[in-house]
């Protein structure tokens, strides 16, 4: 009897849970000047299709009430700002929607009367190549992992070189050339299993739900970062709420624990953490490679006083792999496997003052970086064993003033000390190039990185012009300094078109790790790279966009190898490497700065954001080249030559319940050197042949319910869903002694559940 009043209670009180009343929900949020970020008093900020709406106060900021539950929009308009539109804006009951609006000044000059409020901004630092991502629309990519670095992959001039990985090949550039920046901390992986000395890996460990935004630029992007020559991310953080909620999730790869609130008055607080739960499948299903993470993050923000801020980041990824060798298949798999233990600390801390014509930043911080790379023959001999641990203290200043209406200055400097370690072994072996390789080196070095910058943005008409020169300082090498212009130019042809041409010289220093193995290396110059780029793009109507560039990049001073000649190192650095490539990626080689390359190509996107149409979608066609030239002066594809990349991905939003999206995606096959019946590869044959082409298609349903003071999210997510495995480079077996298709996993659902509090 007892049993079966408490089933009736339980049954009562879970009827009740799925059928309480839903309150409406609330959209909170700030409005700022979008150059010198102050607040924007008396901004009138609506909420679209409805009379709701607020007027900012004096600290710039909002409140709407009475919010209809799912997607909404909020229309923003202030005296000598152009009007903007904010899209993608999840309206729960867990908690007010948050929303940083930040308005740039109406000094474009042009006879057409007629505003249009669009939710499309641009960068007048970088007026092309850069797009923004809401947290909204990554965490509802199909195949996406909800990863911030995964949503790159829809955007056009980005290539994916592996299946299953986040190595980014942005326009024919090298994995390395890539910069991470969250919260003004400039960072050169954010992935788990990271490849030491590039910016790949398997999946991200910034945590999604804790991010606003992002913006990536593809290339020409402006003075004020450097020390990479292809692509920027920049990564910002959200504000906590101003109640203390949480959140866990369980999703594809991963579960987790939020949460979130004020701090010691003035102050709020994010934290997470997560953990992989893959190893105890791997486990479970008897495999011998197993790997497995943990990661966290702390941020903190504290207002000092109405011109002062202060926030503080923390962050830590604790990578483990293990490896289970209890039978000789088992031994002979792991041995085909570069294994890796990494541990990554990162913590930081900015001052931002506010003035009244810009604002002045400082940044100081730290990066930990221990990798432990590990790999063993069939019978358990030690074949490579690499120890390193990478140091950086960096502290960084940045200055912007508004000489006039239209006119910015910008000015700043940096400077990293750096602690470098490394004990490395690989004892002899032969390359499948038949070329011998064999190490000992131990290295423990400090050294220093600067730079300093100038920029000047100014609106002349219809034309806004932004000139800007950097410095660079690297004291481990021969040339330690060089000097890198850029320039670009936005012309506003009429409230629906404008012409954009950027043009810059970019340069990189040399990875430590390539720096260890053989003092000549430390002759090796700055990394060069000249990027000249030119588009249009067109408002279709208020919610579409379509752009058109075309791009030419330059290489020079590229690392290459004197006794592997065709080897270069803008083509090493994606994949988990090893044995199979030669220890390409480390630059164990003794390395001149002789490689050059050249990338060039066209791109087409297109984008709609949601509106009173309620889907939203993208088009990125992308057609491009890469070749390389190494020190035996032939020009070759490059590994990463993917000549097209086609994505085409969307969304239909039925009701604030119910979403469905996809994502197909087309890439070209990209090159490879073929092996010989013996397992070998012939240097004359490199990069001759081509993989064919991948295509997948990828669906996703979105689920949301609504509680009275919490949501359940759900969600199923398809990949591949007609099964057409992805290839990848081909692999020789040794014991069968035939050549492997090396195909990823082909059709691939996951589940993924949410309840934020």
């Amino acid at each position: 009897m007892i049993s079966r009043w408490s089933t009736l209670v339980l049954l009562t009180c879970l009827f009740h849970a799925l059928h309480a009343q839903e309150r409406p929900g609330v959209i909170v949020g700030r409005v700022l000047d979008a150059t010198t970020e102050q607040p924007i008093i008396g901004a009138n900020v609506v909420l679209v299709g409805t009379l709701r709406g607020d007027a900012t106060d004096s600290e710039g900021r909002f409140r709407i009430e009475s919010v209809p539950l799912g997607l909404a929009r909020i229309r923003v308009s202030a005296v000598g700002y152009a009007p903007a539109e904010v899209t993608d804006i999840v309206v729960t009951t867990a908690k007010p929607a948050q929303v940083m609006i930040r308005l740039e000044e109406s000094v474009i000059q042009s006879d057409v009367v007629e505003v249009t409020v669009t939710p499309f901004q641009k960068s007048p630092e970088a007026p092309l190549s850069i797009y923004a991502q809401s947290n909204e629309e990554i965490r509802r990519l199909p195949g996406g992992f909800e990863d911030v670095v995964r949503a790159i992959s829809i955007l056009p001039g980005v290539a994916q070189a592996e299946p299953g990985r986040n190595d980014l090949i942005v326009r024919g550039g090298a994995p390395s050339e890539n910069l991470y920046v969250v919260e003004n901390i400039e960072l050169s992986n954010i992935n788990h299993f990271g490849t030491q000395g590039a910016s790949g890996g398997p999946l991200s460990f910034i945590n999604l739900d804790f991010v606003r935004e992002t913006a990536f630029s593809t290339g020409g992007f402006g003075v004020t970062h450097g020390d990479k020559l292809s692509s920027l991310l920049m990564i910002s953080l959200r504000d906590a709420r101003d109640d203390m909620g949480g959140k866990a999730t369980l999703s594809a790869t991963q579960f987790g624990l939020n949460l979130e609130g004020p701090l010691f008055g003035s102050g709020s607080v994010l934290f997470s953490a997560r953990r992989s739960y893959l190893d105890l499948i791997f486990k479970a299903a008897g495999f011998g490679f197993v790997p497995e993470y943990w990661d966290f993050l702390l941020s903190t923000k504290h207002r000092l006083s109405t011109a002062d801020n202060l926030s503080v980041i923390g962050i830590a990824a604790l990578d483990n792999t293990r490896l289970f060798n209890d039978t000789p298949d088992k031994r002979f798999n792991n041995s085909r496997v570069l294994a890796s233990d990494q541990q990554q600390y990162i913590g930081g801390i900015t001052w931002q003052h506010l003035f009244p014509s810009g604002y002045s930043r400082l940044t100081a911080s730290r990066t930990d970086i221990t990798f432990a790379f590990r790999q063993d023959d069939s019978l358990l001999i030690p074949i490579f064993r690499n120890d390193s641990r990478e140091i950086e203290m960096s502290l960084r200043g940045d200055l912007l003033y508004q000489i006039k209406e239209g006119t910015e200055l910008t000015a700043g400097a940096q400077a990293k000390f750096i602690r470098f370690q490394s004990d490395i072994v690989l004892n002899p072996v032969r390359t499948s190039y038949q070329y011998p390789l064999a190490l000992r080196a131990v290295f423990d070095t400090n050294a220093t990185k600067a730079s300093g910058y100038l920029q000047l943005s100014n609106v002349i008409g219809n034309l806004r012009l932004t000139l800007g020169g950097r410095v660079e300082y690297f004291s481990m090498i021969q040339n330690k300094m060089v000097f890198s212009p850029r320039a670009a130019a936005s012309y506003h042809l009429s409230k629906r078109w404008n012409i954009n041409l950027s043009v810059g010289d970019y340069a990189q220093a040399p990875s430590y790790i390539w720096l260890v193995a053989n003092s000549i290396n430390r002759r090796l110059d700055h990394l060069r790279a000249v990027q000249w780029i030119a588009g249009v793009d067109w408002l279709l109507r208020e919610d579409t966009k379509v752009t058109l560039e075309t791009y030419v990049k330059r290489y020079r001073n590229y690392p290459a190898s004197q006794t592997r000649p065709y080897l270069i190192l803008s083509n090493t650095g994606a994949g988990f490497g090893g044995a199979e490539d030669g220890f390409a990626s480390f630059g164990f080689d003794p390395l001149v700065s002789v490689g050059t390359g050249r990338a060039y190509g066209i791109e087409l996107f297109v984008q709609k954001k949601l509106s009173e149409i309620p889907c939203y979608g993208t088009v990125s066609i992308s057609y491009g080249k890469a070749l390389a030239t190494a020190t035996d002066g032939i020009e070759r594809a490059g590994s990463f030559d993917q000549r097209w990349v086609v994505n085409v991905g969307g969304g239909y939003i039925f009701n604030e319940r119910w979403e469905l999206s996809g994502r197909f995606r087309f890439a070209s096959g990209r090159p490879y050197t073929p092996f010989e019946q013996d397992g070998s590869q012939n240097p004359s044959n490199y990069n001759s042949a081509r993989l064919r082409a991948n295509h997948s298609l990828d669906v996703r349903v979105d689920r949301r319910w609504h509680f009275d003071r919490w949501t359940l999210v759900t969600y199923i997510d398809v990949q591949n869903i007609y099964n057409r495995k992805p290839v990848s480079v081909p692999r020789y077996n040794a014991r069968t002694g035939q050549v492997e298709e090396n195909a990823a996993i082909g059709i691939l659902p996951s589940l993924g559940i949410s309840a934020e509090f």
